[in-house]
């Protein structure tokens, strides 16, 4: 180990000079870093191709409808409903623009409008899983050896266990929280997709897509079944074929995101639906979620709009990891664990005033130039209103207008910084 240095052979100015080298957040990303603490390993941070997508909706619909005793047997478990809402093709562009704005930390996506995620009301809704019920862990043990312990143990015949065995088996699997392990499932693939390092997505891409569709119908061109019944999973609503979808790349996703306004966003879609698929408070649990040995964070007091609450800033969110046992007696007391209901929006929505200014700085809502320099031009018109005089100094309206004055010139500056940090890795890379 080497030495210390002497003090004096350090030069007077090293820890000014350290200081001002120390990073204040992200060029074009977030300026404060406190909340999306892994954004340096994000795909934000770099370029890469469009997702690789790992699907196989196309091959089951060509199965075709399975037989009466398979779907007795699937009625069972619960998962019926899936038989009939897999989306045939997944849309590559779409998805990979919105992997890009996902962040594990958060469990959610950050966008011009501030924070959405794909909550359990999302999932009830859109697949008609069960959302209450205990989580599902894998048992590591086959029925073929629990036939053979109960013939070694109780000394039974092999027939007797077997018979016994497949009993007991269907009536376990109606008591699990379906929707949950699927969610966990869309949550895992999503943290593990952003990351920059990875070039796929797998999981249950129906989920994700038609979650898109119904919030985001400005963004996707989607089609609607006109033939869909309501009384259906929602996800049945949506048409994807090869007929259908149109061949948009990811970058023409990235600008329709970036232009996105909050009028846009259908933050509450299944509002006709909930005679059929009602709203259960469990949405609103916050918490770990778990499935098998995966376990995620959930995280809805960061989306209070899609249930109707005006959205506030939050503390940055703490990592409290904790043993498989004690995330299942939360969920099972899940009534202690409800994010507290905060102030209904009065219009649909909403947030406080301070909400969006706080976000931009903890987040990067622009991914192309183009939504920079609509920014400047909106600084330009702004400086003109207030030189010219027209508005009254001290007035609130003069205090908005600065307001967005400064808020325009921090996104115009930091963006274009992170549009020239994005070329110069993809030139030195090259």
């Amino acid at each position: 180990m080497e030495a210390p240095a002497a003090v004096e052979d350090i030069p007077a100015d090293a820890g000014a000079e350290a200081a001002e080298d120390q990073p204040q957040g992200f060029p074009g990303g977030p300026s404060d870093p406190s909340v999306p603490t892994a954004y340096a390993d994000h795909v934000a941070c770099s370029e890469r191709p469009e997702l690789k997508l790992s699907s196989h909706g196309r091959k089951v619909h060509s199965l075709g409808r399975p037989v009466p005793a398979i779907e007795g047997l699937i009625a069972g478990t619960g998962l019926s409903p899936l038989i009939a809402c897999s989306v045939d093709i997944g849309d590559q562009g779409l998805l990979s623009a919105f992997v890009e704005r996902w962040h594990r930390e958060m469990s959610n996506f950050h966008l011009p409008v501030g924070e959405l995620t794909i909550t359990l009301d999302d999932v009830s809704s859109l697949l008609h899983l069960p959302v209450i019920g205990d989580f599902h862990a894998f048992e590591p043990l086959h029925v073929d050896d629990v036939v053979q312990m109960l013939v070694d143990l109780l000394m039974v015949s092999p027939e007797s266990a077997r018979a016994e065995t497949v009993q007991c088996r269907r009536p376990m699997t109606e008591r699990y929280a379906w929707g949950v392990a699927a969610l966990v499932h869309m949550y895992d693939q999503l943290n593990d997709a952003s990351m920059s390092h990875s070039r796929q997505l797998d999981g249950y891409i129906t989920l994700l897509q038609c979650w898109i569709y119904e919030h985001f119908p400005s963004v996707a061109e989607s089609t609607v079944d006109q033939d869909y019944d309501e009384a259906s999973p929602r996800a049945c609503r949506w048409i994807a074929t090869k007929k259908t979808l149109k061949s948009i790349r990811t970058p023409s996703y990235r600008e329709r995101l970036d232009r996105l306004r909050i009028p846009d966003v259908s933050w509450i879609p299944y509002g006709e639906h909930q005679e059929v698929r009602d709203f259960h408070v469990r949405s609103c649990y916050s918490g770990l979620l778990r499935w098998g040995p995966v376990a995620v964070y959930y995280r809805p007091e960061r989306v209070v709009r899609q249930f109707s609450y005006t959205q506030t800033i939050l503390a940055p969110p703490l990592d409290s990891w904790v043993s498989y046992d004690d995330i299942h007696d939360r969920w099972m007391h899940y009534e202690d664990h409800i994010v507290p209901a905060g102030e209904v929006c009065v219009v649909p929505r909403a947030c406080s005033s301070d909400y969006i200014d706080w976000f931009f700085r903890i987040s990067h809502p622009f991914m192309t130039l183009g939504h920079a320099e609509v920014c400047d031009d909106i600084a330009e018109r702004l400086e003109r209103h207030l030189s010219l005089g027209v508005v009254t100094p001290g007035s609130s309206t003069h205090e908005v207008i600065e307001e967005w004055l400064r808020l325009a010139r921090s996104v115009t500056q930091d963006h274009l910084v992170y549009v020239r940090c994005r070329r110069r890795q993809r030139t030195d890379q090259a």
